[in-house]
């Protein structure tokens, strides 16, 4: 569950923002899948109770074909049967699925912030606008700058190039090391605690990118007219969770723009 904290003089105030409901829908354990699905429309119909008007969720990832028991990540189209994988997961497991859940979201007045994540079907801004085309305009993006900086995406074009498909906003970082990615490129399969062997490590925000460029990432998102919630999410395995969070909200404060542009005098 993301929330977002408004502190007042001595008056705390806590609202919810989104409901977050990580699930594997499109598996291809019909076990799974199911009681995927149930999760994610028991969180719909909470979000419409309690006018939370954001469900974050990731795509989901299917398998290879019919046959298969494990999903199945293809990042390059040769051999050709990795073009006949992408088909069948799209147009056969995919769209059919995020179509239904998309008008059952909007029928009760909520939108799916999908996380554009590595091993999903959506990983990137042309998937997550494929998704949304082949779809529903309920389903959008959850959008999370941590995974787009290590697959080398520049989080302001990205931003521009959703534009009114961004639906909500993870305040995460990430470090790049450029020595290990010299020699191993950007994917990496190594557990998150190897962090001298590893090409990228999640980060408290501030600890992988400067002020400058989260400074860049938020005019971004008032450019586009987005004005909800940045969320901190902390992974970072090098910082307390306690520590992660103040420097973060510390940094987000001074590169945040609160305050209306108001009327241009000076134009």
């Amino acid at each position: 569950m993301d929330k977002r904290v408004f502190v007042a003089a001595a008056i705390s105030v806590v609202i919810l923002i989104a409901w977050s409901c990580h699930y594997e829908p499109l598996h291809p354990d019909r076990e799974i899948a199911e009681e995927s699905d149930n999760v994610f429309r028991k969180s719909v119909r909470l979000a419409q109770m309690l006018e939370v008007p954001v469900v974050n969720v990731l795509s989901g990832l299917p398998a290879g074909s019919p046959t298969d028991t494990q999903p199945n990540w293809v990042t390059c189209p040769w051999p050709n049967h990795f073009t006949e994988i992408l088909d069948y997961q799209w147009n056969q497991v995919g769209i059919p699925y995020w179509r239904q859940a998309g008008q059952f979201a909007e029928q009760h007045g909520v939108k799916i912030a999908i996380e554009m994540h590595p091993g999903m079907l959506v990983y990137n801004v042309e998937s997550l606008l494929r998704l949304r085309e082949a779809t529903n305009p309920a389903v959008g993006c959850n959008f999370d700058p941590s995974h787009l900086y290590w697959n080398g995406v520049d989080p302001v074009a990205a931003i521009r190039k959703l534009g009114e498909a961004i639906f909500h906003v993870h305040g995460k970082d990430v470090y790049i090391d450029p020595l290990n990615v010299m020699v191993n490129g950007v994917n990496d399969a190594k557990p998150y605690n190897q962090i001298p062997k590893r090409s990228w490590t999640f980060r408290s925000i501030g600890y992988g990118h400067d002020a400058k460029s989260w400074k860049d990432l938020i005019s971004a998102l008032r450019m586009i007219g987005y004005d909800y919630v940045i969320s901190v999410e902390h992974e970072d395995a090098m910082m307390s969770v306690d520590e992660g969070l103040a420097k973060g909200i510390a940094l987000l404060k001074e590169a945040g723009i609160s305050e209306s542009a108001g009327q241009l005098f000076w134009a």
